[in-house]
């Protein structure tokens, strides 16, 4: 009986798939749950098995092809078969001649916006994949001229018909800037390159990353306020239990104790556990928290699940387990996917403070700055004021003001503050 293993959707508002790596070839006899092909997405990289013991037929799918999910990849042969079994087989299919090329969802669009041949266009990312500054670098190429003298980068060549749909939309007040072009009266100037300077091309990763930041900035109205949080009692019972921890291969850190009070302030404050819809917005049962952390390739947010439910000895194991898979590369699509509201930390070599990006579709994100002790005034045993030097840190919640307004993210805030002051912790 043949099957067809199709590219499934591989996380949350994942749509298509970039093939990295074919692991078998026609005529293979594989196991049930052995890896067929390696694929990519902008979550992160996943390797697809094959649904039934059986042998391959055909393999649909060429490595760095672009491919929307649902698409059939290998067509299997499913049954059990001789390891050495060498039955005549089809062979794999080319790709059609109409395929498009290897490129971003945002250089397609570009492609579409400025009439641009994706045929023609040289791709600087990853196997030549072709991102939207070479779809702008090819529409605002000057046309070959006999001089050799060279020419400045003209403006996008725009039809007659788009250029009368532009101009209208912009008179509409529906204009935007485009990237490396401008907007308006305001031209980008052309790059010139001078000698030592270093071009170095966007990887896979850092392209996904950048689509989806400029996509948050331009979607949501970001707005900044940040509290001082005195850390001396949170600190002290850290120092108490971390060498427990310790023991046990545990890392007890202020992250875990952040995530916590986060959790519980978004139980208190559902606002801030939410997402935009086209004309509504959604409160999401489950608070799930992305914590940013590094890996191989670049920075990934994986999720601790129903973070609210867990003491921080759950939270601690739940970080700890997700950072190390990241920087082995061993994350998963599951672990990245379906966070409500995420938790950034700088490291060691952080700052004072700073406004995060909101990480798509959630509405707000904590970042933590970093931990300074500091001159602070306290109450004394009597009364009265008094100095003292504590740890203090700044934490900085950048919210989506088109559902979250000031005193649901100031609420949010304070409470998070006043868990972290009081230390209010099971530990």
């Amino acid at each position: 009986m043949a099957i067809d293993v199709t590219l499934p959707q591989l996380g949350e508002s994942v749509f298509e798939g970039t093939i990295t790596k074919i692991l078998v070839k026609v005529g293979d006899v594989v196991k049930k749950d052995q890896a067929l092909l390696e694929v990519a997405t902008d979550k992160a990289d996943s390797e697809l098995p094959s649904p039934v013991a059986g042998r391959v037929l055909e393999i649909l799918a060429q490595v760095d092809q672009v491919l929307p999910v649902n698409t059939v990849l290998v067509r299997m042969e499913a049954g059990d078969f001789p390891a050495t079994a060498a039955a005549p087989v089809a062979a794999p299919a080319a790709a059609p001649a109409s395929a498009a090329p290897l490129a971003t969802p945002s250089a397609r669009q570009a492609a579409r916006e400025h009439d641009v041949n994706l045929a023609a266009v040289s791709g600087s990312g990853d196997h030549g994949r072709i991102g939207q500054d070479d779809v702008l670098r090819a529409a605002s190429a000057p046309a070959p001229a006999p001089v050799a003298a060279p020419a400045p980068v003209a403006a996008p060549a725009i039809p007659q018909a788009r250029a009368q749909q532009l101009a209208a939309t912009i008179n509409t007040g529906g204009g935007f800037p485009v990237p490396g072009v401008g907007y308006g009266a305001f031209k980008v100037p052309a790059y010139r390159e001078q000698p030592g300077d270093k071009v170095v091309p966007f990887t896979r990763r850092r392209r996904i990353t950048a689509d989806h930041m400029t996509y948050s900035k331009f979607t949501s109205p970001h707005v900044v306020t940040v509290a001082e949080v005195d850390l001396d009692k949170v600190s002290k019972v850290r120092e108490a239990n971390k060498d427990r921890y310790k023991k046990e291969g545990l890392s007890l850190t202020m992250l875990a104790f952040v995530v916590q009070a986060s959790a519980r302030a978004l139980r208190e404050n559902p606002t801030m556990n939410a997402r935009v819809l086209d004309d509504a917005y959604v409160e999401f049962k489950d608070i799930n928290i992305g914590v940013a952390v590094d890996s191989p390739d670049g920075l990934v947010v994986p999720v601790v699940r129903r973070a609210d439910e867990l003491g921080i000895r759950g939270i601690v194991r739940g970080i700890d387990d997700v950072a190390k898979r990241a920087k082995t590369g061993k994350i998963t699509i599951d672990d990245l996917s379906g966070a409500t509201f995420s938790v950034t930390n700088p490291g060691l070599k952080g700052n004072l403070f700073g406004g995060a990006v909101i990480s798509q579709p959630n509405v707000g994100i904590l970042r933590m700055g970093e931990i300074q002790k500091r001159v602070v005034v306290v109450e004394g045993p009597d009364g009265e004021d008094q100095m003292a030097i504590h740890p203090v840190m700044y934490l900085a919640l950048s919210y989506d003001h088109r559902i979250v307004d000031g005193v649901a993210a100031n609420s949010f805030l304070w409470r998070v503050t006043e868990i972290l002051e009081k230390a209010d912790f099971e530990v």
